[in-house]
């Protein structure tokens, strides 16, 4: 009999706490706090991360003019690094506040969209945005670690291979068993039709065909022929069913 009464208090609580919640004071946009864990309000934390969005932007705008000498392109790159660090920071603090994951759809939308190439990362993560690209040493050092990674070692290249390419497991879905058995009775039959004419034994017929010396046995690249013939027809009926 209590458990109504329990239930309607429980639902009172929620009403008042809902409604001391809404008398509450609304974010409060100051000045941007230099850690993120320091502001409280998901409105206040969104507001802050856009800010720094639109700063980031001009930066990036003002790099890509080289007129501006190798120190201050450093200086602003060291800047837009510093920002994209803090951006960072900001992500994580909305989630924490109960606000969208903006760096799981940053990555989705750079997955979707492609790498747009419109910065060079070196060590550590930190990134060249505009005519920091040219500055001097950093194209180098990219050039260098472009053919560094262009030219693989041997030993990277065999941690690789499988043992489907040496040919060991040709056998395993039974395409090349049910070719060698085409092949062989094929062969066979045409053996038999040919000793007709001589002899009318089949006992004898099976064992001259049976016999290495008599048996017609297709070449390897006939074999891989049938056999890539006969994989494509599979993969043919499963696309087309």
């Amino acid at each position: 009999m209590a458990r109504p009464a329990e239930k309607a208090r429980g639902m009172l609580n929620k009403w008042v706490k809902m409604r001391e919640e809404g008398n509450q004071l609304g974010p409060v946009r100051g000045k941007r706090p230099r850690l993120a864990t320091q502001c409280h309000h998901l409105a206040d934390a969104e507001y802050y991360r856009n800010q720094i969005l639109r700063e980031i932007t001009e930066d990036i705008t003002k790099i890509q003019n080289p007129a501006l000498g190798e120190h201050t392109l450093r200086d602003l790159n060291d800047e837009i690094n510093r920002k994209m660090r803090e951006k960072h920071h900001w992500n994580k603090r909305i989630k924490e506040l109960g606000g969208l994951d903006f760096a799981k759809m940053e990555r989705e939308r750079q997955i979707e969209e492609g790498d747009l190439q419109t910065s060079l990362e070196g060590p550590g993560g930190y990134r060249y945005f505009g005519a920091a690209k040219e500055l001097p040493g950093v194209k180098e050092l990219f050039e260098q670690a472009a053919a560094k990674k262009r030219a693989p070692k041997k030993g990277d290249i065999m941690k690789h291979l499988t043992p489907s390419y040496y040919g060991w497991r040709d056998e395993e879905d039974g395409v090349l068993l049910e070719l060698e058995e085409e092949s062989f009775q094929r062969h066979k039959k045409q053996k038999m039709n040919d000793d007709d004419d001589d002899c009318n034994d089949d006992d004898y017929n099976d064992e001259v065909i049976l016999s290495g010396d008599y048996l017609n046995v297709p070449s390897q690249e006939e074999i891989s022929a049938m056999l890539l013939a006969e994989k494509k027809k599979a993969l043919l009926s499963k696309l087309i069913f």
